[in-house]
């Protein structure tokens, strides 16, 4: 969906996965900083919402997802996953409930299959789901905003800030009244210097949750069964995942930044040694210069100088080897 936020002066659309929202206003670094500062709100109305109803929303959603959601205080945000029968990663949901309604965002472009899996699981179970994307708009405020939360909006806080479902025809006032709005690329900057992963950014067909650090804030260990579990259990006990993320502080002199998908191999094979990985997010931070997010092999040295295509990079560990 179009956001009317790309009205406003100095708006650059996003492309790909972002498509709908503004890149940025004119400003990468002014907006980066405004958050980095509390302030400013970030335009995430391209993101899905859904809502859960019904007696039995939180023991049913607790049966499908990895995270604990069964006696999920009214207020308290948590994240959780959909995983496949082999335990790879499908769908990521960012929850919160309200004590009468439970509310996610996800993804873009996920909300066809999202609400497929979820309707297909309901059977006997008092649960409605609702899609309500086309109703609600999600904004993002930074860590420390006193931006105020109208009454009756629904907002899930964590350590990075508050989301809030506002209703779409209120994005425009809001964002004039609470501003100002910061883009996109300045909010993606700040995730990748928080190692925060992103569904369809840092996944692919085959990831696993042990290799992005989402064990502990998206999968709860000791819970019961959920589709994928047993995969989980079996790397958690026995065994290590394949592959890890690592947080990259790339060589600045670069004018070109890597993105997606660019591979990584070790500076000592050079530019033609193995593929160890690949470039996951990348992003320009005002104060850090280029950055990335990337997976490789779990078994690469934490001290091992690496290459992405021809820059020089140095790792920071996400996930321990």
């Amino acid at each position: 969906m179009k956001s009317p936020l790309l009205s406003l002066p100095g708006a650059v659309p996003a492309e790909g996965a972002d498509e709908g929202v503004a890149a940025h206003y004119g400003e990468l670094y002014g907006e980066q900083r405004a958050l980095a500062d509390g302030r400013g709100v970030v335009d995430l109305s391209h993101r899905g919402v859904l809502t859960v109803t019904g007696d039995d929303r939180l023991t049913w959603l607790h049966l499908l997802l990895t995270q604990h959601v069964s006696e999920l205080p009214p207020g308290q945000a948590t994240e959780a996953l959909i995983l496949s029968a082999n335990g790879h990663i499908e769908h990521h949901l960012s929850l919160v409930d309200d004590g009468t309604t439970t509310w996610a965002h996800f993804e873009a472009g996920t909300g066809e299959a999202l609400l497929a899996y979820l309707e297909s699981m309901k059977f006997f179970y008092r649960a409605e789901v609702t899609d309500r994307t086309e109703e609600f708009a999600v904004v993002h405020l930074p860590a420390g905003s006193i931006a105020a939360v109208p009454e009756g909006v629904v907002a899930r806080e964590t350590a990075y800030g508050r989301d809030l479902f506002l209703p779409r025809a209120e994005l425009e006032s809001y964002v004039a009244q609470n501003g100002p709005a910061a883009g996109i690329l300045a909010y993606e900057a700040l995730r990748v210097e928080a190692h925060r992963p992103r569904l369809g950014f840092e996944t692919d067909h085959r990831t696993i949750p042990h290799e992005l650090g989402w064990i502990g804030s998206a999968v709860h260990l000791q819970k019961g069964c959920y589709r994928g579990q047993e995969t989980v259990a079996r790397v958690q006990n026995l065994g290590k995942p394949p592959r890890r993320l690592v947080f990259l502080h790339l060589d600045g002199s670069e004018v070109h930044l890597h993105g997606h998908g660019t591979e990584v191999r070790l500076a000592s094979d050079g530019p033609e040694g193995r593929k160890i990985g690949f470039v996951t997010s990348s992003a320009r931070h005002h104060e850090l210069g280029p950055i990335a997010l990337a997976l490789i092999k779990r078994n690469i040295p934490a001290d091992a100088p690496l290459l992405v295509g021809t820059t020089a990079a140095a790792q920071e560990v996400v996930v321990e080897p």
